[in-house]
């Protein structure tokens, strides 16, 4: 008797919960709330990255766009569109100045950032392998000596640079620039590249070397394929170092014919102690976009060779 009074009130609730739909359900609740919540945080995460996206590229924008101002809405219109837009600032530039044609001076840079990419990544790759797989007295030492190059300034070496390139013979030339790069001087590279080659394992080493691999073998075969994503991440940094130096082209380069476009940028505002501002900051966009479209291409590379820093094999 009791059991079959129980079955029906059991029957009887689960017919009021079926049919009274304003009653509330113990059961799970749906997400709806949660898959609107999401949606809401993409949202203002999207608007918050894309306001600091629009704060960080604006330098860049206004460039842009100052580009075809003319010289007398400088200092008076600092807005981002010009009033009255002319395009005499392109024209003047791709005309040269000082006697010398714009595309020399992009010739120059490319010849400085080609060769010091090269440089840096013979000779630093090189030292790098030495450093990581050879055994030698002295070992220790020398990496420290070459870690402490890194506290030493460029600038307590200047002096003595030029002295020797002067003797030599090599001022007003590109060799000051280009040579030091095939000679493993960059330490901030090999100290990379040596972090790079530590990380992998000796297996193959051992196992080329039974074979009769000698160390120039294993290191063209076995690690240089290996050690790809650093070998991208030093040529991006080299040709940027390279396309912006200033300080070095100054020391050494004398030749208006010799300049890159760093040095180039100066002659727009040393003329009379009159600044041709047009010119200047259009100069200045041109120079910026080969730089600009390089880390673009070559950004995963990038992202890639300092991601895997991080991994041991």
């Amino acid at each position: 008797m009791s059991t079959t009074s129980s079955f029906g009130e059991n029957a009887l609730v689960l017919t009021e919960n079926q049919v009274d739909p304003d009653r509330p359900s113990t059961a799970a609740p749906q997400p709806r709330r949660k898959v609107k919540r999401r949606t809401w945080q993409t949202v203002i995460w999207f608007v918050v990255l894309l306001a600091i996206t629009a704060v960080v590229l604006y330098p860049l924008v206004w460039l842009l766009f100052a580009t075809f101002k003319p010289n007398s809405e400088f200092g008076s219109n600092m807005g981002l569109l010009p009033n009255t837009p002319t395009i005499d600032n392109y024209v003047k530039v791709l005309e040269g100045i000082a006697g010398v044609p714009m595309w020399r001076f992009y010739l120059n840079s490319l010849i400085i950032a080609v060769g010091s990419v090269i440089g840096v990544l013979l000779s630093s790759s090189l030292a790098a392998y030495a450093f990581a797989r050879i055994q030698f007295k002295g070992l220790g030492i020398l990496f420290a000596a070459m870690i402490g190059t890194l506290l030493l300034p460029f600038h307590v070496v200047i002096i003595p640079q030029y002295i020797i390139f002067n003797n030599l013979e090599m001022v007003d030339t590109f060799w000051p620039l280009l040579l030091p790069k095939f000679l493993a001087t960059e330490a901030f590279f090999v100290f990379l590249l040596v972090q790079f080659i530590r990380q992998m394992p000796r297996d193959m080493d051992e196992a080329a070397r039974i074979d009769g691999a000698g160390h120039m073998r294993i290191f063209w075969s076995i690690i240089l394929p290996l050690i790809k994503p650093a070998l991208i991440t030093c040529s991006i940094f080299a040709f940027i170092w390279a396309w912006n130096d200033f300080l070095g082209p100054l020391l050494y380069l004398t030749s208006p014919e010799n300049y890159p476009l760093p040095i180039a940028l100066r002659l727009y505002n040393d003329q009379t102690s009159v600044s041709d501002y047009g010119a200047t900051v259009t100069a200045s966009f041109i120079a910026l976009l080969p730089v600009l479209l390089f880390f673009l291409v070559f950004q995963r590379f990038l992202v890639d060779g300092v991601a895997t820093q991080g991994l041991k094999g």
